[in-house]
């Protein structure tokens, strides 16, 4: 996962990303942990969000434990390039973040409370990298269903960022945009780290407490 090029730093414009496949690329039938099929539609009252934090091997083992959460899969999003590869993302000409999608139940976890996840698990201030993985592929971003999770997002930004500047971190520079397509990892990256528990995983938190029950003003 170590790719430092000050090049893939750079977002790629959109007439100069690789063209991609008009084919899904193949991925796991199931969940490694849960056994549930990976690609099963949205449930009746079952709700879906994403994120990226950085390496999303280490992402994803952050979610799948969580009280509430169904189920979790790694994949591409908010780029422009169809159906990437993993090998075509790292070149840093996709424009595509490492995504963990999440279908969580809210009657039983609340979308404030994996976004409070999100803010602690990661360190929101670092641009287009996470610790020592650099690349627009790193990027932190917040990828929203509806209204109502962009809202929300928002408000938690402005709340997290007051806690960060009291502890002497800078400007938050993650993006909150509507959920963009969502295309599968492949096979080997779903549950990674359930797979390789001594895997590489290079996510830290900045140590900063996220306010619970963030409110919407």
């Amino acid at each position: 996962m170590f790719f430092m090029s000050q090049e893939k730093s750079q977002m790629v414009q959109r007439d100069q990303a690789l063209p991609g496949r008009d084919s899904p690329i193949a991925t796991a039938s199931t969940h490694f942990v849960t056994g549930r099929p990976l690609q099963t539609p949205l449930s009746e009252g079952m709700q879906e969000a994403m994120f990226g934090m950085g390496c999303f091997w280490g992402v994803e083992r952050m979610f799948w434990g969580i009280e509430g959460v169904w189920l979790t899969m790694v994949g591409y999003a908010a780029g422009y390039t169809p159906n990437p590869t993993y090998e075509e993302v790292c070149t840093g000409k996709t424009g595509h973040n490492e995504v963990v999608r999440v279908i969580f139940d809210p009657a039983v976890v609340t979308y404030e409370a994996l976004l409070k996840v999100f803010w602690e698990g990661h360190d929101p201030t670092q641009g287009m990298r996470q610790g020592n993985d650099r690349g627009t592929q790193y990027r932190s971003g917040i990828y929203t269903h509806d209204g109502a999770q962009a809202q929300i997002a928002e408000a938690s930004r402005s709340l997290f960022a007051e806690q960060l500047r009291a502890s002497g971190f800078g400007a938050i520079t993650s993006e909150i945009l509507p959920a963009p397509q969502f295309y599968y990892a492949e096979d080997y990256h779903q549950q990674y780290l359930a797979k390789n528990p001594n895997g590489y995983c290079g996510i830290g938190g900045t140590g900063v407490t996220c306010p619970v029950g963030l409110a919407v003003t």
